[in-house]
């Protein structure tokens, strides 16, 4: 087991992530039904040695011992190889793209693992080193290798686009609630609920002037941060992301943030015994609405902003940031929790018409 899941399950389902068309474990059929189970995976058989197709086709092997990357798999199917010639590394990974693809599957049905299958390649073709990737696959050397291998995947969760705090912060606590979620059987649509719940209970606390309620308001508005990491983590790690789950993920933040602006605004209100404030939540809220609907993919798609790009696209990275929760928590430790609503706003309408410039931009 690894990160809640048996290593050749994890192993297919990495494959298939990948892209590839056809994930083939030479195991007994028997032993292997319950981990193949539900996925597109089938155990070698003498069914799959058979003529060959008319096309070229490219082969990856990889040892029951690795721990692979989709990235790394998938960089292996579409790298540029010459015919006819078997790339392999230390670790029994091997690539080869072949017209005789039977030929391979031949030698694999009558191998007993990959060591004896890739020595069995290198007699029938020429063979060059391939070049390690130690960022794309961790091999197991022995059990004890487990926890490092957990350890590697978790940092792997990383988002590329992320803000220092949520990353140097955020991302260590979440990384290890997720860690032991893994091994249970709480899903990531489930951790959505959890954290949708514990930011719509922190937003009335905004309601009072109070430094206390603000402070409790704020901390569990941090906390919704934090574990709504964990939902994607997860959905990472187990391979179990959705477009479902994604949508549910999206807007339950978005709710998240309509409720602590709105309950803002009508604290604002009570204090000064006046009717602006509910108007700067309204247009806050609008805003914030507006850019969730309007986000580009290119803002928010898992990508980091290249050197290349606008400063109008990285200002909106910068405004996409969530560590403006951090000021929230030292503005309502003082009690001026409200004072945030004012920034946000400014802020947040500008934050929606930079996507509509980019996305005009894009367009054009």
């Amino acid at each position: 087991m690894v990160a809640g899941l048996p290593l050749l399950r994890r192993i297919v389902l990495a494959g298939m992530r990948a892209g590839f068309s056809r994930v083939l474990v030479q195991s007994d059929p028997v032993g292997i039904g319950r981990l193949l189970g539900g996925t597109a995976a089938t155990a070698l058989s003498n069914d799959d040695v058979g003529p060959a197709p008319d096309s070229r086709r490219r082969i990856v092997i990889l040892s029951a011992n690795v721990v692979p990357q989709p990235s790394w798999l998938r960089a292996l199917r579409e790298s540029e190889i010459e015919a006819e010639r078997l790339y392999a590394d230390t670790s029994l990974t091997a690539v080869i793209d072949t017209a005789d693809p039977a030929a391979v599957l031949a030698v694999a049905a009558r191998c007993r693992g990959a060591g004896e299958l890739v020595e069995g390649l290198r007699a029938r073709f020429d063979w060059t080193d391939l070049k390690p990737d130690d960022a794309g696959r961790f091999p197991l050397a022995a059990p004890s290798d487990r926890r490092p291998a957990e350890a590697w995947l978790l940092r792997s969760l990383i988002k590329q686009r992320e803000g220092f705090m949520s990353r140097h912060f955020e991302r260590k606590i979440s990384l290890a609630l997720t860690r032991r979620l893994a091994v249970t059987r709480v899903t990531p649509n489930a951790m959505t609920l959890v954290s949708l719940a514990i930011g719509l209970l922190g937003a009335p606390f905004f309601l009072s002037s109070s430094p206390a309620y603000q402070l409790a308001g704020a901390l569990l508005f941090l906390t919704h941060s934090i574990l709504d990491g964990c939902d994607g983590e997860l959905a990472r790690l187990k391979f179990m992301e959705s477009p479902h789950g994604a949508i549910l993920d999206f807007w339950g933040d978005n709710l998240v943030h309509v409720a602590v602006f709105a309950c803002m605004a009508v604290g604002l209100s009570f204090v000064h015994a006046m009717a602006w404030p509910l108007a700067l939540g309204a247009l806050t809220i609008v805003a914030t609405l507006g850019a969730a609907a309007r986000a580009s993919r290119q803002i928010m798609r898992d990508t980091p902003v290249g050197g290349d790009a606008s400063w109008t696209a990285r200002l909106a990275e910068a405004f996409a940031s969530r560590d403006f929760i951090y000021l929230v928590v030292v503005l309502s430790a003082f009690g001026k929790a409200h004072w945030f609503l004012i920034l946000a706003s400014v802020g947040t309408p500008i934050f929606f018409l930079l996507l509509l410039w980019i996305g005009a931009r894009q367009r054009a």
